[in-house]
């Protein structure tokens, strides 16, 4: 029989809620599973230490081994900040360091996820029309928007469309009051690809939607990263919903085996209805993002929603990673040409981010706008964790005269991010970046509005892991009419922000300076 559960106030429950305590913690699944990596990083550790005990001469190889690794390191691919992290690491522990960094460098764990992901990225390369129209108009063409789309479609599909209706949100609320009238509309499909779900209020409301819908016959898929399975949901979770009706999965679940299969996690929030409504932007399905439950103050974030052809772009990008672990991918079914809705003003151009090829999607647009910028930049993020490429182009921006300004949070969710972030504040407002607190709570908004003329909203960070080691996506938009919006919410926040100045620099915590100094040098490598 299915356990679910009904709240007082009507909410679909599929667990029944976890009891606290340390036998519940002893008997679980995420205890077991850190149980046996630690006992096979014991049985590694043991057999190096034999080796080096009974075995001395193994010590020349090893030395050789870390020389030929340090060779490697300085000649490879990897930016700048991780290889002189790396390089600490080996020359403190120069056999281990050289180890680590040669498994990982192996595509050990991963390497049948990257052969799949570039397998569907190939067979998708041509799925969705290109309107060689737009791109070649003067106005794209002058914004830079048609290099930029080029450079995008060389690592997938990614067109560029207009007529396209777009409305910010501008907090978690205002998107899901709009996210539930629309999936009410849903006749065909819904498919949903979350970084978090987590039963409550909002998960609930949404999930009676789910079943309702899945039992008239729309079909329903839910993905989720199965980082969910270490703090909010239950390892069978994909199965109590296939028994409402909904196939659902979990992305990279974690198992009790050394991988480095799972630092790729899927950051994605898509949810597509129909193949004609899509939502994007930093809104997970928990109820903090609602300020529902407070966690960190108030909870700042935002949203985009976008109507017509684009939408199909986010299809796609949902069906790729769906279909990673399908025998039979099926595509063409789901990517139906939408009927025009109207005529909007300016152009969208939805696209992801992979961390399995060699590049930096994300961070290469946010630095595309920064450098093309002729007036301002105006940046919302929740970490800033930078490496020394996106750290130089906004001082760049700002030393040229352009207005950068960033909002970054208030109250931490991360302590250990929070320092890092502030071992980049003297450097960038020394080169004239202006950088904000909100004072009531955490920003999790990831936008960036240029010049009341572009934008981007989505789920990239500006960290390491979000511009290295995520699945990632977003909206950018150029001159449609939700930037006023995204601008206006940008000075609003700003209303409610303290500014960081070389005064309060020097006031800070003795503590965040410590801590950050120390994990600036390790940062680029989580």
């Amino acid at each position: 029989m299915l356990r679910k559960k009904i709240k007082d106030d009507g909410i679909l429950r599929l667990i029944p809620k976890r009891k606290k305590g340390i036998l519940r913690l002893i008997f679980s699944r995420i205890f077991l599973i850190a149980l046996l990596v630690l006992l096979q990083i014991s049985i590694l550790v043991s057999i190096y230490q034999f080796f080096l005990d009974f075995m001395p001469q193994i010590r020349l190889l090893m030395g050789i081994f870390t020389i030929i690794m340090i060779f490697y390191l300085f000649n490879c691919k990897m930016d700048s900040s991780a290889k002189l992290s790396w390089l600490i690491i080996i020359m403190i522990f120069p056999v281990p360091g050289a180890i680590l960094l040669g498994f990982i460098q192996s595509d050990t764990g991963h390497l049948a996820i990257k052969k799949r992901v570039a397998y569907l990225i190939a067979e998708t390369k041509r799925k969705l029309p290109h309107n060689k129209g737009i791109l070649a108009r003067k106005e794209v063409r002058s914004s830079g928007i048609d290099d930029l789309c080029f450079y995008l479609n060389r690592t997938g599909c990614f067109p560029i469309y207009e007529n396209i209706y777009t409305e910010y949100f501008p907090s978690g609320e205002s998107k899901f009051e709009r996210l539930i009238e629309e999936l009410y509309k849903a006749e065909k499909f819904i498919f949903i690809e979350y970084f978090i779900l987590d039963e409550g209020y909002m998960w609930g409301k949404i999930l009676e939607i789910l079943r309702d819908k899945a039992a008239k016959g729309v079909e329903v898929r839910v993905m989720y990263d199965a980082m969910c399975e270490m703090s909010t949901l239950t390892h069978d979770y994909p199965s109590r919903m296939e028994r409402l009706g909904i196939k659902c999965k979990a992305f990279s679940p974690i198992m009790p085996f050394l991988s480095t299969y799972y630092n790729y996690r899927d950051h994605r929030k898509i949810l597509v209805i129909d193949g004609k409504t899509a939502f994007n932007g930093g809104v997970n399905f928990a109820d903090e993002y609602i300020n529902r439950k407070e966690r960190f103050g108030h909870w700042k974030d935002a949203a985009v929603m976008i109507k017509g052809d684009a939408v199909r772009s986010f299809t796609l990008m949902f069906l790729q990673m769906w279909n990673i672990s399908e025998k039979k991918p099926e595509w063409d079914k789901w990517l139906e040409p939408v009927e025009p809705i109207g005529k909007f003003d300016g152009y969208v151009l939805p696209y992801a981010d992979c961390p399995l090829d060699d590049e930096k999607v994300g961070e290469n647009v946010y630095m595309d706008i920064l450098n093309r910028a002729t007036s301002y930049v105006h940046i919302m993020t929740p970490y800033l964790i930078l490496d020394g490429e996106l750290e130089n182009s906004l001082k760049f921006a700002a030393e040229r005269g352009i207005d950068v300004r960033i909002i970054l949070p208030g109250i931490p969710d991360k302590k250990a991010a929070y320092s890092l972030a502030k071992t980049h504040y003297k450097s960038l407002v020394r080169a004239g970046v202006k950088i904000y607190e909100y004072t009531p709570g955490f920003v999790h908004s990831k936008i960036f509005v240029c010049d009341d003329e572009k934008a981007v909203v989505g789920t990239i960070n500006l960290d390491y892991r979000s511009l290295y080691h995520h699945f990632e996506c977003a909206t950018y938009m150029y001159k449609t009419e939700c930037i006023e919006s995204i601008e206006e919410d940008f000075q609003e926040t700003l209303k409610k922000c303290r500014q960081v100045t070389p005064e309060t620099i020097k006031k800070e915590k003795l503590y965040y300076k410590i801590v950050g100094q120390f994990l600036k040098l390790i940062a680029p490598l989580f």
